[in-house]
């Protein structure tokens, strides 16, 4: 049975060091009852633990997180897994700026739309590769130097005058994949990357993240997959190598 908690009007110190005494002794499962922007929550836990958050969590959520699984009824504040390492999260809102930054491992799922800087810095290593999947639109700077890793954008339920992420888009981006449902306006791209076709193995890669993407909320898989992808690729692995002399 979950272990559940009142947070209401809860310092943060306080609720994290609860949570983490009691995986310490072995709880499994949590349920944060009117959560209202308490950071931290997730920091640092190693353990496969789920935790369940009924409210609003504050900055850092799942900051140097390796391994649990987290559960968002509402929206989420800024730097969503923050050099995150394994594990998941989902979001079943929207969500604030600099997601998934240094991000280096597990699954970002967010049901709304993104701000600013979303996946920025994201790296990867071998089989170590995080995903962000967001089912609205994002922000400007969204992939900014991006290094490894998964991001892609659905803009689900976007009328047509509204972009699927702001300016800037991709700009330093030197490793990765963003892939986008539907167009890309190209002025609104860094010119660190191109836009290609999708290729048989792009096909399988965003079919094994959007089928679990679609059962975390609800969706039909084939209906999200009714409108076609092209993903955005760095043109180069050291974008800024010039500005650097040795």
């Amino acid at each position: 049975m979950a272990m559940t908690i009142d947070c209401k009007g809860m310092y943060y110190r306080k609720l994290n060091k609860m949570i983490r005494n009691a995986v310490e002794e072995g709880e499994t499962e949590f349920v944060l009852d009117n959560i209202n922007g308490q950071r931290y929550i997730g920091n640092g836990i190693n353990e496969k633990v789920k935790i369940t958050i009924n409210g609003v969590p504050g900055n850092d959520l799942a900051m140097f997180m390796n391994g649990p699984t987290l559960i968002v009824n509402a929206n989420a504040q800024d730097t969503i897994a923050n050099t995150m390492n394994a594990g998941e999260i989902i979001v079943h809102g929207s969500a604030g700026d600099v997601l998934g930054y240094g991000m280096r491992g597990g699954k970002l799922y967010i049901k709304g739309n993104v701000g600013y800087r979303t996946g920025i810095h994201m790296k990867e290593y071998k089989k170590q590769i995080p995903a962000i999947i967001a089912g609205g639109v994002a922000g400007d700077f969204c992939g900014e130097y991006m290094a490894g890793g998964i991001l892609i954008l659905l803009g689900l339920n976007k009328d047509d005058d509204t972009p699927i992420a702001g300016d800037y888009f991709g700009t330093g981006m030197h490793g990765g994949v963003i892939y986008v449902r539907g167009d890309v306006d190209e002025s609104t791209l860094g010119k660190e990357v191109s836009v290609l076709e999708l290729d048989k193995k792009d096909d399988k890669t965003l079919k094994k993240h959007l089928t679990e993407y679609c059962e975390h909320f609800g969706l039909n898989y084939d209906d999200v997959m009714r409108k076609p992808f092209v993903k955005l690729l760095p043109v180069s692995t050291r974008p800024y190598g010039n500005m650097y002399a040795y």
